[in-house]
């Protein structure tokens, strides 16, 4: 059976550095009718278990460890068996949310992650965050980004544990080389292409951030 992709959008808050902000966030659930993975467990444990329904849920990925994308993710696990993947690097960031709970798996570059037909490899991709991943399934035609690359550029790296030179490094090495019609899901807002934003790297870099 084919793996389809299910977006589901929740509501919370980002807090990071003594300040605290409003935002919505994409959870991605990539399945078939059986069984699926979480890529983000965001806000709200069981608006996701609800989306999921009655399939098994294989594993939560995690894109990267700020608050607003795993803050739903230890419930998540408990109420569905589920495993929590992170890559080890952001094991700093995690604690700032969930002091007594650690990840149960730890994600590494080029590792691939088989469910439900899919082979979602992991791309290490740090400067939004140092553990920071993006996940590839060229079967799918698609890569999950997280907060590394947006409809417009690069994730935010004015905060603690960010950098903007490496997150440039990190989408010029690892996601500008993709096909040009790979289809981008962020972890916030809309979906772009690589394609439509491998022309504006040079724009990105003059802008900074």
């Amino acid at each position: 059976m084919t793996a389809r992709i299910d977006r589901l959008v929740t509501s919370g808050t980002f807090s990071l550095d003594g300040g605290t902000w409003d935002v919505d966030n994409n959870v991605w659930i990539v399945g078939d009718d059986h069984e699926a993975v979480v890529i983000d467990a965001a806000h709200d444990a069981d608006a996701i278990a609800e989306a999921v329904g009655d399939r098994r849920l294989r594993a939560i990925i995690c894109t990267h460890a700020h608050n607003d994308h795993i803050d739903a993710a230890p419930a998540l696990a408990d109420r569905t068996g589920a495993a929590i993947w992170l890559h080890p690097d952001d094991l700093p960031l995690w604690k700032l949310t969930h002091p007594d709970r650690l990840p149960d798996h730890w994600l590494a570059d080029g590792q691939v992650i088989e469910a439900a037909g899919t082979d979602l490899t992991v791309l290490h991709t740090p400067g939004h965050a140092p553990g920071a991943v993006c996940l590839y399934d060229a079967g799918l035609g698609t890569v999950f980004t997280g907060d590394t690359l947006f409809q417009g550029g690069p994730g935010a790296t004015g905060r603690s544990y960010s950098h903007f030179p490496t997150i440039v490094e990190s989408i010029r090495e690892r996601l500008l080389t993709l096909p040009p019609d790979t289809v981008v899901r962020t972890g916030h807002g809309d979906t772009t292409t690589i394609g439509a934003e491998a022309p504006h790297l040079e724009e990105w870099i003059a802008r900074g951030h």
